[in-house]
């Protein structure tokens, strides 16, 4: 039995190969062949186009030659440079002092110092001199200064006026017309009436009102005549001024104070 087995699994095996052996003589063989490397393009240059040779441009007109600029010649004496001048040689010093010590001092409204007080290189020509101290008119002075030092002094106790009104005198029977002028020496009525025209001190006015509602200014002289002074457009505030002013100049006066002119 066993050895009936063999035989037949020896004869499937010996048909086996067989087949097997005559399917590989149909099958082709295909050898594969090792990848070939690939190969890179190379860039081909761009062709060279040439130009045709451009026709020759007819030759310009020759430009005259340029000359050398001529050199100046040396005069014969050359002028000196004139020397530097001295610092404040063209310039003008202030010195400036007061009969009230410590008054403000002003030039050309610029603050240099309280009195007495000096003002260094100021311009030569026309400058404008402000002093003032508490209790006291303020006084501007025009001043022309040249070069060099100057002093001035300013006068603040002096009494100043300076005043002056067109006004109508009323008449019992009618009014002329005038100026009335004052000064620190007293008031003066121009006009062309001779016998209403006066002249008197200061502390001589009897009596010096003013009535801004009835636009009048009252005058009488001592143990003199009276006067009713208008102005000639209505204007009660010129006669208030006037009035403001002179009185001021009669306190000083009665202070003490001197008059300025004098």
């Amino acid at each position: 039995m066993n050895r009936r087995l063999l035989i037949v699994f020896a004869g499937l095996v010996i048909a086996g190969a067989f087949i097997v052996y005559a399917l590989s003589l149909r099958t082709p063989q295909v050898a594969i062949a090792p990848a070939a490397p690939v190969a890179r393009p190379t860039p081909t240059p761009a062709p060279v186009v040439e130009r045709a040779p451009e026709p020759a441009s007819p030759d310009p007109a020759p430009r005259p030659a340029r000359r050398a600029p001529a050199k100046a010649a040396p005069s014969a004496a050359a002028a000196p440079a004139p020397a530097p001048a001295a610092p404040g040689a063209e310039t003008g010093t202030l010195r400036i002092d007061s009969d009230v010590p410590g008054a403000q001092v002003f030039v050309d409204r610029v603050f240099v110092g309280a009195a007495p007080v000096t003002a260094p290189n100021i311009t030569p020509g026309s400058h404008r001199v402000n002093v003032s101290a508490p209790g006291y008119d303020g006084v501007a002075e025009t001043v022309d200064v040249a070069a060099g030092p100057r002093d001035l002094l300013i006068k603040l106790k002096e009494v100043r006026l300076d005043a002056s009104i067109a006004v109508v005198h009323k008449h019992r029977m009618g009014s002329c017309r005038g100026q009335l002028v004052a000064t620190p020496q007293g008031i003066r009525y121009n006009t062309t009436d001779k016998d209403d025209a006066f002249s008197v001190s200061l502390p001589n006015l009897e009596t010096f009102e003013v009535d801004y509602l009835a636009k009048n200014l009252k005058v009488k002289l001592l143990k003199g005549k009276r006067y009713d002074f208008t102005d000639p457009d209505g204007n009660a505030d010129r006669l208030f001024v006037f009035h403001r002013d002179v009185e001021k100049a009669r306190d000083r006066l009665k202070k003490g104070d001197p008059p300025a002119g004098q």
